[in-house]
């Protein structure tokens, strides 16, 4: 996906009182319900990115606007998460960091990463994801064996699935909590928990780079941002009170949802390769 452009070529686009209150209900809506799941299970922006396009926003700042509300969403969840000591802060601040540094540098180099490998491979990764967590057994929120010490985890896959979610995003959520449960051996609720934090610094390091290229529209960005707060402050307290009971088959709609949205492109390219 080509995020990057020259600021000059960014088409204008009207400003937020001309757009249609039908519009601004959508976005609005949008936003809540975008945080409200992707607080849970992630996947907010299979709801917000295909709603700002259906308002007519270019697609390159889709993608910087879509990083605002964003980080608003993935803040609402960290610190409702953290205030019931479900993720503990200044423990977890280098991972964060590691998460930054890989999504902004995946947002500087998207224009170089070839998009429709990306496209073509997240099918395939999200099915698989959707298998383990439904086929899996003993998934609930009590914390496993880990696989991989924390260093060593903030050191690869951090900064690695910060930098795809700079380059590509859809799905970074999903492939966070698969590394916090397979690998660090946390129980589901706990891997939410962190996985909103990471999330959270992706977001910040790629916005850094959409900013620069002038890619954002502020209003609209703000005002699904507060939406997506609350909606993530509703959604975060349920899957606390809930847990896996609700994360893991929510997580496995998500998966299933966006790649049967993926397929139902046709430019993908396995469609595009299957001449279907």
């Amino acid at each position: 996906m080509q995020h990057a452009c020259a600021a000059c070529c960014i088409p204008e686009f009207p400003p937020l009182s001309d757009l249609a209150p039908h519009l601004l209900f959508m976005l609005a809506a949008a936003g809540f319900f975008a945080g409200f799941v992707d607080s849970i299970a992630g996947g907010g922006g299979l709801i917000t990115v295909p709603a700002m396009l259906i308002a007519g926003i270019p697609p390159l700042q889709t993608l910087g606007t879509n990083k605002v509300q964003s980080v608003f969403g993935a803040a609402s969840a960290t610190i409702a998460y953290a205030r019931n000591g479900h993720v503990h802060l200044r423990t977890q601040l280098p991972m964060a960091l590691m998460a930054i540094f890989g999504g902004s540098l995946g947002a500087a180099l998207a224009t170089i990463v070839p998009g429709d490998v990306l496209r073509a491979i997240m099918p395939v990764l999200l099915v698989a994801i959707a298998l383990y967590f439904a086929l899996k057994p003993n998934l609930n929120d009590v914390d496993k064996h880990r696989r991989m010490r924390p260093f060593v985890f903030g050191l690869t896959l951090v900064p690695a699935i910060g930098f795809y979610d700079g380059v590509f995003g859809p799905g970074t959520g999903s492939f966070f909590m698969l590394s916090f449960v397979s690998l660090a051996g946390f129980g589901m609720l706990k891997a939410t928990a962190h996985t909103k934090l990471l999330n959270f610094g992706s977001n910040i390091g790629a916005l850094v780079v959409f900013v620069s290229f002038g890619a954002i529209l502020w209003k609209i960005g703000l005002m699904m941002g507060v939406c997506q707060f609350l909606g993530a402050q509703l959604g975060s307290r349920l899957a606390m009170r809930t847990g896996a009971r609700l994360i893991k088959p929510l997580l496995v709609v998500v998966c299933v949802a966006f790649t049967i949205k993926l397929l139902a492109d046709p430019a993908n390219p396995i469609r595009v390769w299957l001449e279907i």
